[in-house]
């Protein structure tokens, strides 16, 4: 397991996503945290590591052990020492890679004061504003963060700012990559498929008392009195689009919502659609362009350009990406990092011994059952074809069994689950599976 996956670099996008979907509250078996994570200055327990002399205190590391065992409804000894045998830790395990996660959080920091990075406190601040305002009151607002494993505001906020850091850092350190032909051809012909029948789209949005209106410039549109550009320039209440003359995008690259999704399918390019009622109002639609892969994709400019764009910041952010942690590492190979062996006593260094046991009986037990049903004796005398063909029949049934989409239309939802894992306590899960436009 990686070290940095107990880390939570990416704890930021994990409350951001969950919080702008409105997941409110934690399940109800889930406890709130005692301990304070922030402080990792806080030596009185010890010192887990230093960092190039900065010293790392052992009760950030506990603190943040405990507080998963608490948001995790593990916080009986017996079953903790369950769930770390299950899960194949020891406490030095994990000790070690919760000291990783404050190890190269500091190294951001000299890091980025070495190369005079700076936050904008009043940044940090618009942003947590903004996701508070999702939220009833303060204990709605407090419960939501606890949910997703970060203990307090004041814990989010560092976080948001070690986030915009590390950010503002990229850059400078890793500097402009610029993409590759091959790469850039590897994507399109492994991407342009999938976007085959996307439709490109622009509306004219009216308020939705104003039927009037949108009809009568619908039969100007249809007459020929009128081009739909200007109409959307001239009537559209989404300005946003109304200045590009209604373009909304590929539908293959954004998230409508389903009224305008259903209407779109039924155009082709050039088409334009009666009125179109949604939760944004009354829309007019046009089809202004339809996109169809070649066969065989020999250049990237073969896509449309809003795909091209796309493939290319998503390359080069992704070589950008490689850039830095090949430096990232080189520059945590060149620090003094001191790790100080376990303390005793620790609250989550717990007895493990029974689970063990247990878990072997279970295993052993298992492994019985497989070898009682592999050398089952069978009667010669009573065993015959039919029999025969049986036993092949669940054999080929067990075998078979083992093996088996403002006044922008768009719209999207976020669904953030967390695994039970220190490890994922609250990691974004990063999936670079396609790339996508916000």
């Amino acid at each position: 397991m990686s070290a940095t996956r107990i880390i939570k670099p990416m704890a930021v996008f994990a409350i951001a996503c969950a919080m702008a979907a409105m997941i409110a509250g934690c399940s109800g078996n889930q406890e709130e945290a005692t301990y304070d994570q922030l402080d990792v200055s806080d030596t009185t327990g010890g010192v887990a590591a230093t960092v190039n002399g900065v010293e790392i205190g052992e009760n950030s590391i506990t603190g943040y052990i405990e507080d998963f065992r608490s948001l995790n409804g593990l916080t009986e000894d017996a079953a903790w020492a369950e769930w770390m045998v299950n899960a194949g830790y020891t406490a030095e395990d994990l000790r070690s890679e919760v000291i990783n996660y404050y190890v190269n959080q500091t190294l951001v920091r000299q890091a980025a004061e070495e190369n005079g990075v700076t936050v904008d406190s009043a940044e940090i601040d618009s942003q947590v504003e903004t996701m508070k305002s999702n939220y009833e009151d303060e204990a709605a607002w407090d419960e939501a963060l606890q949910s997703v494993g970060i203990q307090s505001e004041e814990v989010y906020r560092s976080e948001l700012e070690l986030y915009a850091m590390e950010q503002a850092l990229v850059p400078i350190v890793a500097g402009d990559a610029e993409p590759s032909e091959e790469d850039l051809l590897m994507y399109a012909q492994m991407y342009g498929p999938a976007y085959d029948g996307a439709k490109k789209s622009s509306h004219i949005l009216f308020a939705a008392d104003d039927e009037a209106t949108a009809q009568q410039v619908l039969d100007q549109i249809n007459n020929g009195e009128i081009d739909f550009a200007d109409a959307a320039a001239q009537y559209s209440i989404d300005t946003a689009s109304a200045a590009d003359g209604g373009n909304v995008g590929w539908d293959a690259l954004n998230s409508f919502v389903t009224e305008y999704t259903d209407a779109l399918s039924n155009l082709e390019e050039g088409q334009v659609s009666g009125l179109v009622t949604s939760d944004y109002g009354i829309h007019i639609i046009k089809c202004t362009e339809v996109f169809t892969c070649p066969e065989e994709v020999t250049s990237i400019e073969e896509l449309p350009q809003e795909l091209q764009d796309l493939i290319m910041d998503y390359v080069s952010s992704s070589a950008q990406d490689m850039a830095y942690q090949e430096w990232f590492s080189s520059y945590q190979e060149g620090a003094d990092i001191v790790i100080n062996d376990m303390p005793e006593g620790l609250p989550y260094d717990v007895d493990t011994s029974e689970a063990e046991a247990a878990m072997a009986a279970s295993d052993t037990g298992a492994e019985s059952a497989d070898t009682a049903t592999e050398e089952a004796p069978s009667d010669g005398a009573a065993a015959d074809e039919s029999a025969d063909d049986v036993d092949a029949a669940i054999e080929e049934t067990v075998n078979g069994a083992a093996a088996e989409e403002s006044g922008d239309p768009s719209a999207s939802t976020v669904d953030e689950t967390a695994e039970g894992s220190p490890a994922d306590q609250p990691a974004e899960e990063e999936t670079a599976d396609a790339p996508t436009a916000n």
